[in-house]
């Protein structure tokens, strides 16, 4: 990758900037205090977030729609307590978890000095997300970092999701960017590197889960560690 060519940086948002599994812990707390759920928000935590990983899975495959995302996660996540509820009181749930999402904003540790150096060194900054169209712009304005990107593309606006090139490709033409001239900075190989490989963009991969992506791909396990690269 020549550095001296990129001009422009495409963030993924939760995962890779937003601390999505801190806040979305602390929105399930404010959930199971509400609806009273009998079983403890740890162990529940810990069989939800492999779920909800599948799930998300599924709909940026097309194999699920939105609604079946948000319910499906929580029926398969409370299956193995077997606590039993109705699919509205699943859906007021997965409402009140949405409405609940934005209100807590950390970010990763560095995140703001690492944009404030990308933006010092005359970066332009995009963000590229698969999130819900209506919760990415609250996190982005909630935790303030909505100033340092220029355009923000969510799969919603798009009609399909990442790894769909038209996603990327309708992010670099809102950011009048060619592909050479662009890098893809997040946390889901197969969403954000390779969907962002197959239209020409350079990538980095920010190895939240501890992955083994083949060498040949640009890591980081911090996201400080992209100062190194850019």
């Amino acid at each position: 990758m020549d550095v001296e060519r990129i001009k422009h940086i495409f963030f993924d948002l939760d995962h890779t900037l937003w601390d999505f599994d801190r806040n979305s812990m602390l929105a399930f707390q404010r959930i199971f205090k509400t609806f009273n759920i009998p079983i403890p928000l740890e162990d529940f935590i810990e069989v939800y977030e492999p779920i909800n990983f599948e799930y998300w899975k599924m709909y940026r495959e097309e194999r699920i729609d939105k609604q079946g995302l948000r319910r499906g996660r929580f029926l398969d996540a409370f299956e193995p307590f077997g606590v039993e509820f109705s699919l509205k009181e699943i859906d007021d749930m997965a409402t009140a978890y949405i409405f609940e999402l934005p209100k807590d904003n950390y970010l990763f540790d560095g995140v703001i000095d690492t944009l404030d150096h990308l933006l010092e060194k005359g970066y332009t900054m995009h963000i590229i997300t698969n999130g819900f169209e209506e919760v990415q712009h609250l996190k982005l304005k909630n935790s303030a970092i909505d100033h340092f990107f220029h355009t923000v593309t969510t799969s919603e606006e798009v009609g399909v999701k990442k790894p769909n090139p038209l996603v990327f490709e309708k992010a670099l033409q809102k950011a009048r960017a060619t592909p050479e001239e662009s890098i893809m900075v997040g946390d889901t190989f197969e969403a954000d590197i390779l969907g962002a490989e197959k239209v020409g963009m350079h990538t980095l991969f920010f190895n939240y889960r501890n992955e083994s992506p083949p060498q040949q791909y640009l890591t980081v396990n911090k996201i400080t560690e992209i100062k190194k690269h850019l």
